[in-house]
Formats: structure tokens, sequence, C-alpha cells
């Protein structure tokens, strides 16, 4: 394991050269990982797993939208792809990756396969820390840990085609075998993990549940529509409002953060913006702050988690769900940026075959129409 500065602060970090590939297969080559969940995280980990060279099974309930999914995706019934509970007794490490709110559902069942010498993995420590919320408390004498990819499944499955990885976190909770660090590091390795830093499962849903209601989704989107709205409310049109809030951050800047840090990408913008974003992000940052002070310890308080499970669990929790994402979707802040992307040059590649087939086909009606009408 090596120690790296972070800013300041040596962490331990695990990396591929360290523990490769080759490695990975290794100490998992004896072991059935059975995916349980195909839905946010699963495919991107169960495939990736699968193209390393892993046995891994997946287990859905079956004639679901999800298990077609994962037949569209390879996984074979009655070989590689099994109902819920055939996969929970055929795996030896099981990766627990439904939902918060079926985690508890169907912890009775899990348990019951949870026999000595398995391995319970988690992507995710809501259900661990929070267990007297959710029930979900292991046996002694299986093995429990998490990978947590620090982005979603997708991205995770988009890296990993590219030749790339994305940074994962690291815990162990439970080391019944003597074996679980060589385990979670392999299972981190084998989804596709760029490298892994080691936290522990409060601190992982501590830091997850703030990341997701701030910066990462709920605070960016109320920035995007305060200083849309402003825009707005100044004069300023649709795409203009749009183009300057979320466009040139998405498109432009936030890849060159990536790529080389916030220092860089101010060193190399105009001076204008250079000056202007010196002089007002410690503003921004006070005005926050007591925000993420007050996100943070509800999160800790368990509330956030509370409200989590009640909401999750409810039977009308799809439709509500759409009734939010419906506002979201037809506001004009976000019909602007249907439009605005729609003009994305490789859009319009797309859109102009598109526009074409459909005139094709529009001529060909009309051609048809003459002729029984001749």
């Amino acid at each position: 394991m090596a120690k790296l500065n972070f800013g300041g602060v040596e962490e331990n970090v695990v990396t591929r050269e360290e523990f490769p590939l080759s490695k990975a297969q290794q100490v998992l080559k004896n072991e059935t990982v059975a995916v349980i969940g195909y839905g946010v995280q699963g495919p991107g980990q169960a495939l990736n797993q699968k193209d390393n060279g892993i046995n891994v099974i997946v287990g859905q309930r079956k004639d679901s939208k999800t298990w077609d999914k994962a037949i569209r995706d390879g996984f074979v019934p009655g070989e590689t792809l099994f109902e819920i509970e055939e996969a929970l007794q055929k795996g030896t490490i099981i990766c627990y990756l439904l939902s918060d709110a079926a985690q508890i559902a169907l912890w009775p069942t899990v348990k019951k396969h949870l026999t000595a010498g398995k391995a319970l993995y988690f992507s995710h420590g809501f259900g661990i820390t929070f267990n007297e919320q959710t029930g979900i408390i292991p046996p002694k004498d299986v093995d429990v840990f998490l990978v947590a990819p620090k982005g979603s499944g997708t991205s995770l499955r988009r890296m990993f085609l590219q030749g790339r990885g994305l940074n994962s976190s690291y815990a162990i909770y439970q080391d019944a075998t003597g074996k679980a660090f060589d385990r979670v590091i392999a299972l981190g390795i084998a989804v596709g993990s760029g490298y892994l830093f080691e936290t522990d499962f409060k601190k992982e849903v501590y830091s997850d549940l703030t990341g997701e209601r701030g910066t990462l989704m709920g605070a960016i989107q109320g920035i995007f529509a305060a200083q849309y709205e402003v825009l707005r409310a100044k004069g300023h049109t649709p795409s203009e409002a749009f183009n300057e809030t979320v466009e040139e951050l998405t498109q432009s800047l936030m890849p060159l953060v990536a790529e080389n840090g916030m220092d860089w990408m101010y060193a190399n913008c105009s001076t204008t913006a250079q000056r202007g974003a010196l002089d007002w992000w410690k503003k921004f940052r006070d005005v926050t702050k007591p925000v993420f002070n007050e996100l943070y310890e509800s999160v800790a308080a368990g509330k956030e988690s509370q409200r989590s499970i009640d909401s999750n669990s409810r039977p009308d929790y799809r439709e509500k769900l759409e009734v939010e994402l419906k506002e979201l979707r037809e506001s004009e802040l976000w019909q602007a940026g249907k439009t605005v992307r729609s003009l994305r040059p490789e859009n319009q590649n797309a859109s102009a075959k598109e526009n074409t087939s459909s005139t094709k086909e529009v001529f060909r009606k009309q051609a048809l129409k003459t002729e029984s009408i001749g």
C-alpha cells in the first residue's frame, strides 16, 4: 500500500501498479461473485468484472426489464444469470447493489445465504452505518467491505471501455476470514477502479450523502437555477442565460479543471474572468458554508437516511418522483438546455441524418399516395 501526499496530508492508496489485474484474478480465482441488482451500479460492475476474467454471475428478478437488460448485455439464464435467491446461494462474494430501500426489503433473504466464510460487498455505507434504521446486521463469520466508485455505473463502464479508471474508496467493516483486504482490493481493481483510497463505512456514507445533496447534484442545480433566473430577470434571452450558466461550464471549463486543476484553469482564462473569479469565490464559499454545515449535521444525525428510507419505501414513490423530475425537465432552464444540446455539432450530424431519413420517408409516402390516386 502506497502513502501519497494529498495537499499536505498522507493517505493510504492502492494503485494498479502494486495490485495489478493479474493479482486480482489470482485472489478471486476460486470465488463466485454474485452481483445482486442490475440497476445503477450493477451493469457497470458486473460487465467490467466479466471482461476482466472474474467468475461473475447476476442475480435479478426474472421477467423484469433489468433481467432482459442483463440478457442483452451477454449474461445467460441458467449459466451466469439467475433468480436472486439462486445467485445468493451460488455466490461466495455477494455484491449487494440494490437501492438502499430494496436492500432493507431483501435483507432477510440475503442474510439466510450468508454462510461462514462468504463476503458481503457494498458500494455504499448506508445499510451498515444506519443499521438501527435498516436492520442490516451481518453475521460475525463473514467478511464485510465496500468499494465505492466515485461516479455512476455508466461512467465506470464507459471509462473502463476507454482504458481508463474511475477513482474508488474502499473500506473493511468486518474481517472474519483474514482475507478481507485482498478480497476487497481485488474486487476494486476488477470493477475498474483507477486507484483506491482508504475510508470507513461511516465516512463513506457521510461524504456521499453530503456530496449528492451538495456540489454533485443538489447545490449545482440550485446555483444553476439562481444564476439563470437572475440573467432572465435582467432581460437576457434563454439561450444566452443557459450558455453562460451551464454550457460554458460543462463543455469548456470543467474538462480543463478535471485535467489540470482550478489554478491552471484560472491561469489560462482571460484576465477579466480571472480577476472576477478570484474576487468572488470566497464570497460564495462564505454564503454557502453554513448550508453545507447544516447538511452535514443532518446526514450525521440520521435525518437524511430516514427521509430516504421513508420516501423511497412508499408504494407511490415512482409516481411522485416522476412529478418532481417533470418539474425539472419542463423548466425553461432545461428546455433551453435541450435546444442548446441539439445544436452541438456532434448532435447536428445525427439530427441531419435523422431529418434526411424523415424527409425521404415523407417523399416516399407522397409518391405512393400519388400513384394510388393516379
